[in-house]
Order: structure tokens, then sequence, then C-alpha cells
């Protein structure tokens, strides 16, 4: 029996990076652009510093990160990476230049957010009707905290009971405690639990391993599609509230 519904956030509730054209019609630089001088200007205000020297440093962090997310299912705090980055450049920043890099790079995504996919509204306000729902997802960035502000802000979280955020737990998706931190939540059992996602490796083998039912989302990113193990295939979220409800009946 289905008793809960758990959610990937990026590119299945939130669509990545359609936040970047409202930066460039702002006249802002990329995400990515941005993080990187943020870090260089704070340093290069101590003692001066070549910008192509921080960006590297930046990429090689960013490398460390996806190894660590990726292959041992650990997502690293921004301020960690920061640090990683840091330390490889010999130089250190004072403790409140830090935390405003910090926390520039925490609020980048919540003062000029990402839209909604379409119809994601609509689909959780059906399902939260038959089922409790929660959110299951890695913290690349933006914090935990911040996720919330994102999806309050479009009015989304009051939907969900349970928050599983990979910064908050410790690990990242497929790790079985992800998981399991959303089923203690919403106090059913993992079994009880459809997780619906993007990516087959994390949201659809992750759960199906740990006993749970998987929908693979296809919308905003397809990549998966011809090689998942998913229970279902979902390709809009108008359809969903029907594919959960014909797994729920078996």
């Amino acid at each position: 029996m289905i008793k809960a519904v758990t959610f990937d956030l990026w590119d299945t509730m939130i669509h990545d990076d359609s936040d970047e054209a409202k930066r460039q019609a702002q006249g802002l630089r990329s995400k990515k652009a941005e993080r990187r001088h943020l870090l260089w200007a704070a340093l290069n205000a101590v003692e001066p510093i070549g910008a192509e020297r921080v960006n590297l440093a930046y990429d090689v962090a960013d490398a460390a990160f996806n190894h660590v997310w990726h292959d041992l299912f650990v997502t690293w705090t921004i301020k960690e990476r920061l640090q990683v980055a840091l330390q490889g450049l010999g130089r250190e920043l004072p403790e409140a230049a830090f935390a405003e890099v910090v926390a520039a790079h925490e609020s980048m995504e919540v003062e000029i957010p990402p839209d909604p996919v379409d119809g994601i509204g609509e689909a959780l306000a059906d399902l939260a009707q038959r089922y409790k729902l929660g959110v299951v997802s890695d913290t690349i960035v933006t914090p935990g905290t911040g996720l919330r502000d994102l999806l309050e802000g479009h009015g989304l979280k009051q939907h969900f009971s349970g928050f599983a955020f990979s910064d908050e737990v410790g690990h990242s998706k497929p790790h079985r405690a992800m998981f399991e931190a959303a089923a203690s939540q919403l106090g059913v059992a993992m079994a009880e639990m459809v997780h619906i996602g993007d990516r087959d490796h994390n949201d659809v083998k992750g759960p199906q391993e740990l006993g749970m039912k998987a929908v693979l989302f296809i919308a905003t990113r397809a990549h998966d599609k011809d090689r998942t193990s998913a229970d279902a295939i979902c390709a809009r979220h108008a359809e969903l509230p029907g594919i959960i409800d014909r797994l729920a009946a078996g």
C-alpha cells in the first residue's frame, strides 16, 4: 500500500537554471560566474590576486565536490566547498568576509528564484488529498533552509509534511539515510512510499533497492528515459496523480 509520495526538487518540481534568463535580463552574471566573482572580490579586497587563479581553485573544489557527492553520497555545504578552494589557494578570509561570501552563495537562488515546473502545484494539491507528501533532495549550493524558502515563495511548501535535504541529513541520494529521514517524518515505512525524480541512479534505482516504488519524471530532463527501471514514467505533472493512484492500486 502506498501511503506517501516523495519528490526530488531540482528538475522535478523546480526547473534548474530557469533563473539564468532572469539574471541575464537584469544584466547580472550567470550563477557560475557570479560565485567565482564573489570569492575573487573578497580575496582581492584583502590582498590582490588574479581572477584566473581563483577560478581554477574554484573549479578544482567543484570537481572534488562532484566526486564526493556522486561516489560517496555526501553533499558538502557551500561553506565546506569554499574552504577547499581557499586551502588550494593557500589563503584565508576574515571571518566576517567569509560569512558574507557564503551567505551570498546560499541566497542567490532565493533572491532570483528559478521557476516551478509546469503543473506541479496542481499535482501536489491533488495528491495531498490522498497521500502524505515529502521532499527528498540534494542541496548542491542552496541549503535546505533556502530551498524551503524557494518552495514557499512558489506556494508549494504548504503541501509537504516532511523534508529530507542532504545538507541536513548528512548524506545525499541514493543513500538510505535520505529516504529513512523522509519515512520517519511522514510516519510511514519506506515500502509504503513512492519517489518521483528525474535521475534513474538517484531517484529510481536507489529507492527501488529500499523496497520503494519509483517514477521517472522526464519533462525537464529525459536523459535516462531509455535505460530506467522505473515503475512508471511521467512526462508531465498533469499525469502524475493518475500514475500514483494506479501504483497504489497495484
